[in-house]
């Protein structure tokens, strides 16, 4: 079973909300969060904003091609990630941006850290997804308090860590499952999640299935306004593995599928090793270490 949280209550540190919490962090890894600050309609703006870009042609989209920039901002192809090396290349196309740093910050030439790479068409794109991505920060940090709470830390345990986070707001479109699709096919192939905490608006459609413990998998969905939320690999590092890094995959069914995930994680030289330990492990480091294994045009 998939635990449902209500953000308010968390945030009121109401015992059932963060009984809720500790019970979807510590055991299947996920959660359903609702009563935030971003409504439905908020969240299908977005998704159809995402939309647009995703309808326009190969060839008008191709100028915004992640292969160009060298980093991951702009614009994935069908084929372009393959995050399970068993399986094919993911049959999803995408869309990444990023927190904004001044010009004069160095760290612009960090992949993690890299420039956007807005596209003119649709021509509210930039506007609509910026404001998004500022938003749904706010509400993945309030999260990460209420997970901090039930865990038994301080609210404000990792909040030092998100001064300039390596936080990444993708659109994926999921296209029906092509016909010519095989047992190795995958919208997205098994994985679990690089960072800290995925905050994950979605269009309602069904699609995302997670692993259960014992095997088999649970199909998740939510409807506009009601998010999903997982925990990742660094996570569970930095909790020295009370948080739980749970695998999921895409298959892909008979109609198409908007997701809108926000990958949010610490700034890079954020130390993740777990909590009094004498380890050093960079958040960034780890982050391009499975980028370079993920984006196809980050292993040539």
């Amino acid at each position: 079973m998939i635990p449902s949280v209500d953000l308010e209550a968390l945030s009121a540190g109401e015992p059932a909300a963060l009984d809720a919490m500790r019970d979807a962090a510590t055991g299947v890894g996920f959660a359903t969060v609702y009563n935030t600050a971003l409504s439905g309609a908020r969240v299908r703006e977005v998704i159809e904003t995402y939309r647009a870009f995703f309808k326009l042609s190969d060839t008008k989209k191709r100028a915004y091609d992640m292969a160009r920039t060298g980093a991951n901002r702009g614009w994935g192809a069908p084929g372009s990630e393959q995050v399970d090396p068993d399986a094919n290349p993911d049959y999803k196309q995408y869309f990444d941006s990023g927190i904004e740093l001044p010009e004069v910050d160095p760290r612009r030439t960090m992949s993690v850290y890299a420039p956007n790479f807005w596209p003119a068409n649709p021509d509210q794109f930039a506007k609509v997804i910026r404001a998004y991505y500022d938003d749904a920060r706010v509400v993945a940090l309030e999260v990460l308090r209420g997970l901090s709470e039930a865990v038994g830390a301080p609210r404000d345990a990792f909040d030092a860590a998100f001064g300039t986070p390596m936080a990444l707001l993708r659109g994926n479109y999921y296209p029906k499952r092509p016909d010519w699709a095989g047992a190795k096919d995958f919208g997205i192939a098994t994985h679990t999640d690089y960072g800290c905490l995925t905050l994950l608006a979605t269009d309602g459609s069904p699609g995302l299935e997670v692993r259960k413990r014992g095997g088999g998998w649970i199909p998740v969905s939510a409807e506009p306004g009601t998010f999903v939320i997982n925990f990742g690999e660094m996570m569970e590092v930095w909790t020295d593995g009370l948080v739980r890094a749970t695998p999921h995959r895409v298959v892909g069914g008979v109609n198409e599928r908007i997701s809108v995930p926000l990958f949010f994680n610490p700034a890079h030289n954020t130390n993740v090793a777990p909590r009094g330990s004498e380890k050093v492990i960079l958040a960034g480091e780890h982050l391009a270490a499975r980028f370079g294994e993920t984006y196809l045009h980050l292993k040539k």
